[in-house]
């Protein structure tokens, strides 16, 4: 977000949620990790705000509310452990993203 002073929350009393669409691609990273994981995370994003103008540069400032979705693609057998409690499945649990 641009605009405010560092450290200074923007005022959102009166900011605007605006619609967005995705211009390109589906917003997941995939990643190697040095262990030789590979995750995959993908931004989930619940709302963006226009909290009004920078007064500095007089463009536009937006609040982005997100939340990091992380699944692991991948992992070396020797980093592997038994669990702890092996419980019941639940059936409406799934691995990945929906």
């Amino acid at each position: 977000m641009m605009g405010g002073m560092p450290g200074q929350a923007p005022d959102l009393s009166n900011a605007e949620i605006v619609d967005y669409s995705p211009v390109e691609g589906d917003g997941r990273l995939r990643l190697k990790l040095k262990d030789g994981s590979i995750i995959e995370v993908k931004l989930e994003i619940m709302n963006i705000l226009r909290a009004g103008n920078d007064p500095n540069t007089g463009l536009p400032a937006y609040v982005v509310q997100s939340a990091p979705m992380v699944r692991l693609v991948e992992c070396p057998k020797e980093l592997r452990k038994s669990p702890l409690r092996p419980g019941p499945k639940d059936p409406k649990s799934s691995a990945g993203f929906a």
